[in-house]
């Protein structure tokens, strides 16, 4: 059937096609804008990358750079184009994945993005499920706070995220894996330390030991003292991880909050600290599994959810079913 312009084939025909080498050379000078440096991130050489972005412009028919002696800018149309490149490259990686999945699940590479306050206590029993059960998985960890974790996931940078739920996330499936307690840990001299049963209202007048912005940790340990009434945001002294936060409970600055994953491997390398248990129902957090929706990987993912809480039931969690 003639296009209405009399010529066979539509709107486009005769054109040739964009190669997925000038895609991918000119989403990674989109990316870094600098030529030197979006050729060392794709492994091609810069000679090779600028004739591919010129070739595109030429194929395309329009100026997607503007190039100076010091930068290189994205013209309004690279700014346009540089969304839909990105688009088609994501499709046809989501195709190889779909294609090797099919032909062998499990296998190839698993990028993994999990949360600092879960890594440490949870990817042991995740390193052994994956070792034991899927020996042919490259599983590859990327320990990263939340912000930077769904910023990869949705890029494509990472594949499966392990951390605090819920996300609110449009267009990312929550795989829940369990629910567990906080508990609070103290100097040994502290009134609480040690007790069970202690109320949630305790926590008013607590010096309350945080992780610093950007952990979701934080954001939780907040929350729960908002939920005990308390207005105030109880931050004197801050850390980069738990064991640090740990350390200055220990040494007398405060008291802090707890998953109790992370009791064990953080509480016995002092012997200057107690813990304490809330009374039911206890503050707790939710950790789950998180994948883009309709990754083409999706049937692996929710199979390893599955196998994943069998394994974690001797930790101290309570395991979810898959539609919790």
């Amino acid at each position: 059937m003639a296009s209405p312009t009399g010529r066979a084939g539509g709107k486009g025909a005769g054109r040739r096609s964009p190669s997925l080498a000038q895609l991918r050379a000119f989403t990674a000078v989109a990316e870094h804008l600098h030529f030197r440096d979006a050729a060392a991130a794709i492994g091609m050489s810069q000679p090779a990358l600028s004739g591919a972005v010129s070739a595109l412009e030429e194929t395309l028919g329009v100026t997607l750079l503007e190039r100076t002696t010091r930068k290189v800018l994205l013209s309004p149309a690279g700014e346009r184009l540089a969304v839909r490149a990105r688009a088609v490259l994501d499709e046809v990686g989501a195709l190889m994945e779909e294609a090797e999945a099919v032909r062998a699940p499990f296998t190839g590479v698993l990028r993994l993005g999990v949360i600092p306050t879960v890594a440490p206590y949870v990817l042991p029993t995740v390193l052994r499920l994956v070792h034991d059960r899927y020996p042919e998985l490259d599983l590859q960890v990327h320990e990263e706070q939340t912000a930077s974790l769904l910023e990869g996931l949705q890029v494509g940078r990472l594949d499966l995220l392990l951390l605090a739920v819920p996300l609110g996330v449009p267009g990312v499936v929550e795989l829940p894996l369990f629910d567990e307690d906080f508990v609070l840990v103290t100097p040994l001299d502290h009134r609480l330390g040690g007790r069970e049963g202690i109320p949630r209202e305790a926590l008013r007048e607590l010096r309350l030991l945080l992780l610093d912005e950007g952990h979701c940790l934080r954001d939780q340990a907040l929350d729960i003292c908002r939920e005990a009434g308390r207005a105030d945001a109880p931050v004197t002294t801050t850390a980069a991880g738990l064991s640090t936060l740990v350390q200055l409970v220990a040494g007398g600055l405060g008291v802090t909050l707890l998953p109790r994953t992370a009791v064990k491997v953080e509480t016995t390398r002092s012997n200057q600290l107690l813990t304490g248990y809330f009374a039911d129902p206890a503050p707790t957090r939710r950790i789950a599994l998180a994948m883009r929706s309709g990754a083409a990987r999706s049937t692996e993912y929710r199979e390893l959810a599955d196998a994943l809480r069998e394994a974690l039931r001797p930790l101290p969690v309570r395991v979810l079913g898959a539609e919790a």
